[in-house]
């Protein structure tokens, strides 16, 4: 056999494919990750080259001629001398063995067990992602599976273990067929990762909610009766100054990202470029160079612990980019960062800007005329570059940046659009470079102090500075639902106020579409193409309707803690003036009006052509292989409905209305969605009128059934719905008024609404 010297040994046996681990210390705490280096390719099944896996504290244990590796329990823990409470501890909260081995030889205290099983395994949960996707039933084939010995190697302070895995199976979904040549037959490959523990040295930092870093916490069982259980800390790479008291000082070792080579140019330089914006922020707090980017070297493996990554990968439909982190579960130390990015989001975003400007009307004038266009695709993906790399520093998102001026790029930012004489300008879509919240938050994880009175002051004066500078801060839990209270930040949309960025998005949009046609498209591409162009313009609006609907119902409020205002914040409703006329705006991406298509445009756009894809980016309709415009008209207005009708969002407004008279009610609401769609005669038809009103009723009748509506709220819509009724008896003059007023009898009858039909949904929104 051959052996591999390094921090966990191991031996290749050739004739066998065996791996075979030399364990001479036991009971000594480790850290293991599992990983993905090789994926499956859909973006909807999730397995992505590169994914990490959980990061865990282990330890071999021996028990007779068995080895078992078990995962220590880092969430529960007795910080004390006492040995016996740190026992109680451990024997009250329980550890959890992953794999366990038998001894195949032993010379001394160093034993040699065969990994080749575990490693050969599903530790990465493969089949049960398969099967949570509806993918079909698979599990791994040993026979078809072996050792990757390329990429197993051991170092000094870590061991890298892959194997490739093949996984059989049956009744293969839909997404593994678009993906694998022989779906019943899925080969990945999975990497093990043994880490030595970090060197001492390294000081946990604590969290504040404004400081804009994840949380990571453990419980305390050893802490005063009147100290908290949980323990919080931020994670954060380990960074420190050579010379602490000077103003500007080179780290003791810099933070190094390495690109994956395998990306093009002109994205390699663009990435580069974007996740380099880190080193202002570290410069801003007196290091240098503390923050590089390289290319990945050649003979380096991306799984590799030492290597933080930025990796391109590539789908077969476009997705998220993420970024993830190896992390110390004990400290929240950061020992690899892995950066995670979609090949195709730069392809969406070219399409999204070719479809504003249809810039082809000049092609045969001037051979570049998609200058400006790959140009605003390339920075977007600078800032995504430096999104994903501020995940793996430890950052959250702040979706609340944008409110502020673009301040940060850990905001999900729409393009920045303006109309200048006429066009649609594309020059300030994505900001460039560091924002004042990414300073502050650097400043708060990574600035170096020379003891604990220094790092205290100084963190608490941090805080203090930026929020009063008015930096607003909103992550995940208060603002991926559509249906939070938070009435400030939103995802993909711009300006401080959302109700004007609203207006102006719709200007935009209605000047894009009226301009879109032959000039959209490219020479000699498929007429049929032109509706790739139009989906995301005509669904332009989406993002900052969002915004609009949550002001509706919606509060404002920030992570406010005692003490840190003279008189405490606490929250407020949004004023009734803003709830109005958002509720104005939501209902005006219901209309005719607004959804309507050119007719010039509809008719240049004949069925897919024969070669090319009907893909999810289109259209759903109920015209067959035609272009629908009344079912994509009904499913922007669905949209639009389903924002304003959230149980969530409606049982906010009753208690509002109920606690200040000046406040939108919910009858009042439902009463103007009958008065728009029904009550008064349409302003335009566009063949629309008659699909939109049974959306907007459809939609009340799925609202008024919702399990979490409040009583209250849905005695109110029924109140408004009681009256609809006895207008179609008494007053409507509609052909279909008979039909209906029997659907509402019956409704009323035995509490089933039979008029009750499913609209087509839209094509895939985020991300951009």
């Amino acid at each position: 056999m051959v052996l591999h010297e390094g921090f966990l040994p191991f031996y290749y046996d050739d004739s066998s494919d065996k791996i075979y681990l030399q364990i001479s210390q036991l009971n000594q705490p480790l850290l293991f990750q599992t990983s993905l280096p090789y994926g499956v390719g859909s973006n909807d099944i999730g397995l992505d080259r590169g994914q990490l896996g959980e990061t865990r504290l282990v330890q071999f244990e021996r028990h007779g001629n068995k080895i078992l590796l078990k995962q220590l329990n880092t969430k529960y823990r007795a910080q004390t001398d006492s040995q016996a409470e740190k026992n109680s501890i451990d024997q009250a909260f329980a550890d959890s063995v992953i794999a366990g081995f038998t001894v195949v030889a032993r010379q001394g205290d160093t034993l040699i067990v065969d990994y080749t099983a575990y490693l050969l395994s599903d530790v990465h949960g493969v089949s049960l992602r398969l099967k949570q996707r509806e993918q079909g039933s698979f599990q791994a084939d040993v026979a078809r599976s072996a050792v990757y010995l390329p990429r197993s190697k051991a170092f000094e302070k870590n061991t890298e273990l892959e194997a490739l895995i093949t996984f059989g199976g049956s009744n293969p979904g839909g997404f593994l067929q678009d993906v694998a040549p022989d779906p019943t037959s899925i080969s990945v490959h999975m990497h093990h990762s043994f880490i030595a523990l970090p060197e001492a040295g390294y000081q946990p930092r604590e969290y504040h909610p404004y400081s804009g870093f994840w949380k990571g916490r453990f419980f305390d069982y050893a802490t005063a009766i009147g100290a908290p259980l949980e323990q919080r800390f931020i994670t954060r790479h380990r960074l420190q100054k050579q010379d602490i008291d000077a103003r500007v000082s080179k780290p003791v070792e810099p933070i190094i990202y390495y690109l994956d080579p395998g990306i093009p140019e002109p994205v390699m330089s663009a990435l580069k470029d974007g996740a380099s914006w880190w080193n202002q922020a570290f410069a801003a707090i007196g290091y240098e160079q503390a923050f590089q980017v390289k290319v990945l070297p050649e003979d380096a493996d991306p799984m590799d612990v030492r290597y933080n990554i930025i990796q391109w990968v590539h789908r077969a439909t476009r997705g998220w980019s993420y970024g993830s982190s190896v992390v110390d579960p004990r400290t929240g130390e950061i020992i690899k960062g892995h950066v995670t990015l979609g090949s195709l989001r730069v392809r969406q975003d070219y399409l999204i800007a070719l479809g504003l400007t249809s810039p082809f009307g000049n092609e045969a004038k001037n051979d570049d005329v998609t200058k400006a266009q790959r140009a605003m695709a390339l920075d977007r993906i600078r800032q995504l570059s430096a999104h994903e790399v501020g995940h793996t520093l430890g950052l959250a998102h702040n979706f609340a940046a944008s409110e502020d001026g673009r301040e940060s790029v850990m905001d999900y930012p729409h393009p920045m659009l303006t109309l200048n004489n006429g066009k649609i300008s594309l020059a300030n879509a994505y900001d460039k470079g560091m924002g004042k919240w990414d300073l502050h938050a650097i400043a708060y994880g990574y600035q170096d102090y020379a003891d604990k009175p220094a790092r205290e002051a100084g963190l608490q004066a941090q805080i203090e500075a930026t929020r009063n500078a008015g930096l607003g801060f909103k992550t995940d839990f208060d603002t991926r639902s559509s249906s939070g209270p938070s009435a400030n930040g939103h995802m993909w949309e711009n300006g401080s106020d959302p109700l004007k960025a609203f207006d102006n998005i719709t200007r935009i949009r209605q000047h894009a579409l009226n301009n879109m046609g032959l000039d959209s498209l490219p020479a000699k591409a498929s007429l049929s193409a032109l509706e790739d162009a139009l989906v995301p313009v005509y669904l332009l609006h989406r993002y900052q309707l969002e915004a609009v609907a949550k002001q509706v119902g919606g509060m404002v409020y920030e992570y406010e803690r005692k003490g840190d205002y003279p008189t405490a914040k606490g929250q407020q409703a949004v004023a009734a003036g803003i709830q109005k006329q958002a509720i104005k705006q939501l209902l005006q991406a219901t209309s005719a009006e607004f959804l309507r298509l050119p007719d010039n445009l509809v008719q240049l756009i004949p069925p897919t052509a024969y070669g090319d894809d009907v893909t999810r980016e289109q259209f759903n309709g109920r015209m067959g292989l035609a272009l629908d415009p009344v079912s994509a008209a009904a499913s922007a207005a669905n949209f639009a409905f389903s924002l304003l009708l959230d149980a969530e969002r409606l049982n906010r407004l009753s208690w509002q209305a109920a606690a200040k008279r000046d406040l939108p009610g919910i009858n009042a609401l439902t009463t103007r969605i009958l008065e728009q769609h029904w009550y008064s005669e349409p302003k335009a038809d566009y063949g629309l009128h008659k699909r939109l009103r049974l959306v907007a009723l459809n939609a009340l009748f799925t609202a008024v059934q919702q399990p979490e509506l409040a009583p209250e709220a849905r005695t109110e819509i029924q109140a408004a719905l009681h009256k609809f009724t006895q207008w179609l008896e008494e007053d409507s003059k509609l052909l279909e008024a008979p039909v209906l007023h029997n659907q509402l009898m019956e409704y009323w009858e035995t509490g089933n609404w039979p008029g009750s039909f499913t609209v087509k949904p839209l094509p895939p929104g985020s991300p951009i």
